[in-house]
């Protein structure tokens, strides 16, 4: 048996003859990604309540959402932030809990059985599970003509480019950004609805009421049976106008055209937009299914794109932002190169020291041995992206030991005059347990890599496993295929010819004796050899503090990330012109090759670690940043840095290099907590203040760093009284006037266009739209009523952001901080700086705090956590 592969020639060459196949099918059917997909274990819960106060949505909204999903267990922290009109609770999951999915189906159930808790006039919670997973294409379509873009034939021509991609097999997800939503708006006359004694609230539920999307019943026969409804839908402008609002004494009608203006168009202002070479468009990002190659999806998409390319109209066109294949395939290509460079390396070293036939044989291990593990990483189901490649590489140099070990034992006893067939079967009695002891010890080193939790261990847990499989595969290829053929091959038998470098390798008779003088000496005096052996680890080891940590790298690519946080009043108008301005500036670099903005929202995950969840934030920006070339990428990003600083100091700019690993928000975080809102704002610019004073530190951010400006009424309330008026019929008024009330939806196509009642842009300033209001309520109003509600500006408001941490710190408030590091600054230097600067103001301030970003997950990674040291004090 041990010899059978020698004995059997035909099994020999059918098991090198399946391995090639396997190996060779596995390698061009494996799914291939950039990077390895990491399980998305954070989540965020939005509900929006129009007009309320900051502390009203974080006592009847966000404490409510918190205390329902703390049952869960599985649930390892809850942070929320609370601010005007709107809450945010993020969730994440515990690392230890490997299958998500039904985790996340009980939070959903959990923020479903809150709904009855909530406030009613807030809309219903948005959860959103973050999806780690980059955009295999983006593209957008871009409106060309001067002036302003008409979004209603961008969105229409958008929605034909969306169902192409959708179409295409394999595709997961298709997002739209900059989308703008189409709506029937209805602008009122308040003078003449205050007359009818109406309000908009009661217009827009009349317009409810005449959209009648309802089954009327069944009609049914002695041979047939209906459906019965009544025909009542608004299909047109036209329809819509002519619903009747009120009827009079005298039988008269008044009807919604006689006190309002009805028009078609995008609802203002814009909730998001992007700007694409510097004009407006929308972009669509589409993700792929996890077992797909992309390389082979990117193709069909191209073929769809230019298709509906070649029937677009003139005045726009298509840009693709970004195609993912093409960095799978320069990451795949240079790291095939590097096995490719590496195998030929290890092939030219054992001809050197082992003849060319030795080479050879053990240079045939090395495609046995990669095509078995590719075989293996169908079965277990690894894609090929740089994770497992690189473990492949790594374990080029320890996969060829184990077949140059079994040739120089079966070169040695052919030598020795034994027929092959005992040759082979004593070499691999003599080292199959040797062999098999060493490969396990070097298999468990790569265990814990393999068997990493959480998404560090998601990113490099491949790395370990395919390094496993190849060792593994390496030693069942050199007992059984690569003895059988230096047997059959004779390797190293008297009768070669050649030069005898060439048969036999190398050899230094000098360095022969020396290496025998020194076994016998260790082997006489083994403390001598255990200190030898000793003497190179210590002084490794003696270095080791001295290296720069870093939990992972940055990555060379050609693109990089810019972020726009604008004052928190701030229109998107504003900034909109602020990012222009920003891309004129940027251009004008030469590394700069183009800025593609996305305005109010997050930009697409262009990159598999890119948070994006920001949605509806009017003073906000992201900008993928494209560049001429990696060289001085460093540099590039460090000058843009400072120079974008300089010239906009209206704007919080932050210019990212993007990086390797699980996502996080900032390389050092700091959440703190105290016993008011003021006390942590003080706090907090003390601590920023501490942290920009440091070289390395670019940027500081809050989360209450500023309060939204916001214009409160006093009201009379005994004059409001009178006209039947309270202080909540005020102020749904006034946001029914301002926002409006939608009621009622026109059906076009296959669209549903909302109908919105709100007053005409022309009455919604902020003094016409208060002062000269009429308010509609159960008695009389005369004129000296009309202003019982006097405005009052208030800059800046009591609480603008309340951040709440429920399952933790459930009677602290906290706030959070976050600090950005200048690119290449390490891990310790970032650690030693967060140490040295905490500390005596942790001392003075009477607040506590948790740190996290990129250094505390590094700390729980290599195990550098001490529950004494400030940092982690809570």
């Amino acid at each position: 048996m041990l010899n059978l592969f020698y004995r059997n020639r035909q099994l020999l060459i059918l098991s090198i003859a399946l391995i090639v196949v396997w190996g060779l099918s596995s390698f061009l059917t494996l799914p291939r990604l950039e990077d390895p997909e990491i399980t998305p274990r954070f989540a965020t819960v939005t509900t929006f309540w129009p007009g309320a106060s900051a502390e009203r949505v974080e006592s009847l909204v966000s404490e409510r959402i918190e205390t329902e999903l703390q049952e869960i267990e599985e649930i390892e922290e809850i942070d929320s932030t609370s601010s005007l009109g709107v809450s945010v609770v993020v969730v994440e999951l515990s690392d230890a809990v490997p299958d998500v999915d039904p985790i996340w189906a009980q939070v959903r159930s959990k923020v479903e059985d809150t709904i009855p808790a909530l406030p009613p006039d807030s809309l219903k919670p948005e959860f959103d599970q973050s999806d780690l997973k980059a955009s295999a294409l983006i593209v957008a379509l871009i409106w060309d003509l001067e002036g302003e873009p008409n979004y209603t034939i961008l969105t229409r021509v958008a929605a034909g480019l969306e169902d192409r991609l959708r179409g295409i097999p394999g595709t997961d997800k298709v997002e739209v950004f900059g989308d703008p939503q189409e709506e029937i708006l209805v602008e009122i006359n308040q003078a003449e609805l205050a007359n009818l004694g109406l309000t908009p609230a009661e217009v827009a539920r009349q317009l409810q009421a005449s959209d009648a999307k309802v089954s009327a019943g069944t009609l049914r026969g002695e041979a047939d049976e209906f459906l019965l409804e009544v025909d009542t839908q608004l299909e047109t402008l036209a329809r819509i106008k002519t619903i009747p609002i009120q009827l009079g004494d005298a039988g008269q009608v008044t009807q919604l055209q006689d006190i309002a203006q009805v028009t078609k168009g995008i609802r203002t202002p814009l909730d998001s937009l992007t700007l694409i070479n510097g004009k407006p468009g929308i972009t669509l990002s589409a993700t792929v299914e996890s077992q797909e190659r992309v390389d082979q999806w990117a193709q069909l998409a191209r073929q769809q794109i230019q298709g509906f390319q070649a029937n677009l109209s003139d005045g726009m066109s298509v840009e693709v932002i970004q195609e993912q294949s093409q960095y799978v395939r320069q990451r795949l290509n240079g790291v095939i190169t590097n096995l490719v460079v590496s195998s030929v390396l290890v092939i030219g070293i054992s001809v050197v020291m082992l003849g060319w036939r030795a080479a050879l044989i053990v240079g045939t291990a090395l495609p046995l041995v990669t095509l078995a593990v590719f075989g293996w990483m169908q079965g277990l189901g690894i894609p090929l992206h740089q994770m497992s490649i690189t473990g492949l590489i790594i374990a080029l140099g320890l996969l060829i030991d184990n077949a140059i070990i079994v040739v120089d034992e079966v070169q040695h006893r052919l030598r020795e005059g034994l027929r092959g067939a005992i040759a082979v079967r004593e070499t691999v009695q003599h080292l199959g347990i040797p062999l098999l002891a060493s490969t396990l010890t070097t298999v468990f080193a790569f265990v814990p890599i393999a068997t990493s939790k959480g998404g560090t261990g998601e990113f490099i847990g491949t790395i370990g496993l395919t390094v496993i499989l190849a060792l593994l595969s390496s030693l069942a290829v050199s007992l059984t295929i690569i003895a059988a053929l230096t047997a059959i091959i004779g390797v190293g038998q008297s009768g070669t010819k050649g030069p005898r470098w060439l048969r036999k390798g190398v050899s230094s008779p000098a360095l022969s004796r020396g290496f025998r003088h020194l076994l016998r000496l260790t082997l006489a005096k083994p403390i001598l050899g255990i200190g030898l052996s000793l003497l190179l680890p210590l002084v490794g080891f003696s270095q080791f503090a001295a290296l720069p940590q870093q939990f992972f790298p940055p990555t060379n690519r050609d693109q990089i990330q810019i972020q726009v946080e604008m004052p928190t009043s701030s229109t998107i108008t504003q900034t909109t012109e602020t990012v222009r301005d920003l891309r004129d500036r940027m251009l004008a670099h030469t590394e700069v090759a183009e800025v593609q903005w996305f305005i109010g929202e997050s930009a697409p995950r262009f990159f598999y670690n890119i948070n994006s969840i920001r949605t509806n934030v009017p003073d906000f920006a992201q900008g993928i940043v494209q560049l001429a070339s990696t060289k001085n990428l460093s540099q590039t990003i460090q000058s843009l840095q400072v120079e974008l600083d300089a010239a906009f100091p209206q704007a919080q700019i932050l210019v990212k290099q993007l990086e390797q690993g699980p996502p996080f928000g900032a390389p050092i975080e700091i959440e703190v907590f105290g016993p008011d809102m003021e006390t942590l704002r003080q706090l907090g610019n003390e601590l920023r203040t501490l942290l920009a004073q440091e070289p390395e530190m670019v940027q500081t951010r809050a989360v209450i760093n500023e309060a939204l400006p916001k214009l409160a009424l006093n009201v009379d309330e005994t004059q409001a009284r009178r006209v039947g008026l309270s202080n909540e019929a005020i102020a749904r008024q006034l946001n029914a006037y301002l926002d409006g009330n939608t009621g009622g939806s026109l059906l076009e196509s296959t669209e549903d266009l909302p109908v919105r009642v709100r007053l005409s842009d022309t009455d919604r300033d902020i003094s016409g739209a208060i002062r000269e209001s009429r308010w509609a309520g159960t008695v009389e109003c005369d004129r000296r009523h009309k202003s019982s509600a006097q405005p009052r500006h208030d800059y800046p408001p009591r609480w603008s952001a309340v951040q709440y941490s429920g399952r933790l710190f459930a009677s602290r408030s906290p706030a959070r901080y976050g600090a950005q590091t200048v690119p290449g600054a390490t891990r310790s230097e970032r650690v030693s700086t967060a140490t040295r600067l905490f500390h005596d103001l942790w001392r003075r301030s009477g607040c506590s705090w948790q740190c996290g970003g990129e250094f505390i997950s590094h700390c729980w990674l290599v195990g550098d956590f001490d529950d004494r040291d400030p940092r982690f004090i809570l």
